[in-house]
């Protein structure tokens, strides 16, 4: 069963009225994805309020709008990212009339009470990472925690990376592909292994992988990690062929997936499966070479209690500033 096909809609907020483009998206896609009408008014005006908040105390940042996919159903996700002074006092933040910019002080209090869930990092002096998820109705909460965001290099509209996860016989799987180069051939290259890889119910990375391989040779290939997880024995079987870095966040540590060299599609030569240890709540953190392997997640106090996106957003604000695509995903084992 398909849970993840992330698609990123990025709005740099640079002024006041920024909040409207990212307030017409959203309602765009709420509507898309068959919410009803007060549903629609209402991710518009978390989206809205989120682009607001980045504007009045980040006053430079960006607002992130994508379809997050559960196996119940699509839902809308916006992200905010910004790197102004922070908030000490997250609870206190959201409570209606609380304000530091002049406002009334009801953006983080009317985003929490009408988005399903709400997940905030703020620390003095390193930013903000807000992630709300809006669904049409009451819904479940997901049996995984999984995040991801892509984002095409400056000059392009089209993002040559792409990542996806599925449920097959117990398993998690999940995968990150980036076409080589920039621009539609390379999202052509990304989207074709995404679409074998739902297509396929297998759970072994390198039968995942050969299968893309056969059908990428029509393209300009890409660079594609696989994982499979088994939380029933806490083990990760794991594949990789190119510039895609993988770990397993444990603890204070993070353990190398190694990929090897070649381009699927043309040249696989070392296709190996390697597996290691996922117990509960360990993170898997995978990401394209746009974004550096310079992140340390101890470096933000609480980032590790966190949900998967606010992983997944902090990493890319941190980390992501390579002139290349950029793409991450994030999953917490069950705890």
């Amino acid at each position: 069963m398909e849970t993840l096909r992330s698609g990123t809609q990025w709005f740099r907020i640079d002024s006041a009225t920024a909040s409207g483009s990212v307030r017409r998206a959203s309602t765009r896609l709420a509507a898309k994805l068959g919410f009803d009408e007060i549903r629609v008014a209402e991710a518009g005006i978390v989206a809205s309020e989120a682009a607001s908040n980045v504007w009045q105390h980040g006053r430079e940042g960006v607002v992130a709008v994508q379809v997050a996919l559960r196996p119940s159903g699509p839902g809308l996700q916006v992200v905010a990212i910004d790197n102004g002074p922070g908030m000490a006092d997250i609870p206190f933040s959201t409570s209606d009339g609380q304000s530091t910019a002049g406002t009334l002080g009801v953006g983080l209090g009317a985003i929490a009470r009408l988005s399903s869930s709400l997940d905030v990092s703020s620390n003095p002096g390193l930013g903000t990472v807000l992630v709300a998820d809006i669904w049409p109705r009451p819904d479940e909460p997901a049996a995984v925690d999984i995040g991801a965001l892509t984002r095409p290099i400056e000059g392009e509209d089209q993002c040559g990376d792409v990542v996806g996860a599925r449920e097959s016989e117990g398993h998690q799987v999940v995968m990150l592909a980036d076409g080589l180069g920039h621009g539609p051939l390379a999202a052509d290259s990304a989207l074709e292994a995404l679409t074998v890889f739902h297509e396929t119910t297998s759970t072994d990375p390198v039968a995942v992988l050969t299968a893309m391989h056969g059908r990428l040779s029509h393209t300009r290939g890409a660079a594609i990690a696989v994982a499979s997880i088994d939380p029933y024995f806490e083990r990760m079987a794991f594949a990789g062929i190119g510039n895609v870095s993988t770990f397993v966040h444990d603890g204070d540590k993070r353990h190398v997936a190694l990929s090897y060299p070649g381009i699927v599609g043309h040249d696989t030569a070392r296709l190996r499966r390697a597996d290691l240890a996922f117990g509960r709540g360990s993170l898997l953190i995978m990401h394209s070479d746009g974004v550096r392997e310079t992140w340390n997640l101890q470096s933000t106090p609480g980032l590790l209690r966190r949900s998967s996106t606010v992983i997944a957003a902090s990493i890319l604000r941190d980390a992501g500033n390579r002139p290349d695509d950029a793409s991450i995903l994030v999953l917490r084992g069950r705890r």
